[in-house]
């Protein structure tokens, strides 16, 4: 069976000298040396200011949303994964969408203010697939109208725009190490931000909000083990073969791929270095896509609808905002298999499964 993504796993027994010394040290949680060790390697790697690892990015999204002291309205995208729009109600606000430009499936910049009302407070955009939203456009709306903006970077990895990584745009940047990620700690996410004061308040609200005996504010417990940050520091080392290998896979795809049919998602800005943590392609229409789906998966292979649906027509919403872009891409988009040992042959496989059945 092909899946769609497949966990990268380092050398065991460099995983193995890593927990060797958890086990000496019986220091398994509680913001021990692996986890400090961790966050100051992605600060690092990343060029940022302040980080903190946490247990998953939907905990990232909750604790930004929360560090910021969101309420009301937040303008979001309706085109992410779920968690996006559903750590939003999760802290009692109101997603209100705007629709996405249909290039990169971004949010639409330009579409943001006319959603702005006396209860909006924030942004929230995704930078989806690893692709930059409009930064620039963004954060000048936000200064106009004193809004904060939080992106959800789970897909930014190794992504930058001149040459500056993406987590460092916004008030807070999240990012997902989900095992399907790009880099990964089993479990785990990170939170980005610039300001020292905010960078403070996350410290106190990802530890129960207290520090020692002396208590600060109301937190929650959103640290993770000595047995996830092992695992990411084994990973991140390899980070420049594991991009370099999507690179490769994804010009195969675009190489082979009847794309007078099908089309993609493109880099919407100048600058951007994308890290081709995913492979999507758009049909002409969803039955297409169903079609192809399952001839696929009769030849084992799992593609993903991702993302599907559009958020903005999640059953559990109070309201519907229209996004026609959004709503027309989401049902008409999947996720090729990518990752770091796919072979060159399956690849190509997939290519002619799908380019035969295209009519």
């Amino acid at each position: 069976m092909i899946n769609v993504t497949k966990t990268y796993l380092p050398p065991k027994a460099e995983y193995d000298a890593l927990l060797q010394k958890v086990w000496d040290a019986a220091w398994i949680t509680n913001n021990g040396p692996m986890v400090t060790q961790l966050e100051s390697e992605l600060k690092n790697y990343l060029g940022v200011k302040n980080l903190l690892y946490v247990n998953n990015g939907t905990v990232a999204l909750q604790l930004a949303l929360k560090a910021l002291d969101l309420k009301g309205e937040v303008i979001t995208t309706p085109f992410s994964y779920c968690a996006t729009t559903t750590s939003i109600i999760w802290e009692n606000c109101q997603p209100v969408f705007a629709d996405i430009e249909p290039i990169s499936f971004n949010i639409n910049a330009d579409l943001i203010e006319s959603k702005i009302t006396e209860f909006t407070t924030g942004i929230m955009a995704t930078h989806v697939y690893g692709r930059p939203c409009d930064v620039v456009k963004i954060e000048k709306i936000a200064q106009k109208h004193n809004l904060k903006v939080i992106y959800d970077a789970a897909h930014t990895f190794g992504s930058t725009l001149n040459g500056e990584s993406l987590l460092k745009f916004g008030d807070i940047s999240t990012c997902s190490f989900h095992a399907t990620k790009l880099f990964h700690t089993v479990e785990g996410g990170a939170i980005v931000c610039n300001d020292d004061e905010i960078y403070r308040k996350l410290f106190l609200q990802r530890m129960f909000g207290h520090e020692g005996d002396d208590h600060y504010l109301a937190g929650i417990n959103g640290k993770s083990s000595e047995f996830h940050a092992a695992m990411g520091l084994c990973v991140l080392p390899k980070m420049e073969m594991l991009i370099n290998r999507r690179i490769e896979i994804a010009a195969l795809y675009n190489q082979h791929l009847n794309f007078q049919i099908l089309s993609k998602p493109e880099n919407s800005l100048d600058g951007t270095f994308f890290n081709n943590a995913y492979y999507a392609v758009v049909f002409e229409n969803e039955e297409q896509l169903l079609k192809i789906r399952e001839v696929l998966k009769e030849n084992g292979i799992n593609i993903r609808r991702y993302f599907y649906p559009s958020l903005n027509k999640l059953p559990y919403l109070n309201t519907y905002d229209a996004c026609p872009v959004s709503e027309s891409i989401a049902n008409r988009v999947i996720s090729l298999p990518t990752y770091f040992d796919l072979p060159k042959e399956d690849i190509l496989r997939i290519c002619k499964i799908i380019n035969d059945n295209l009519g």
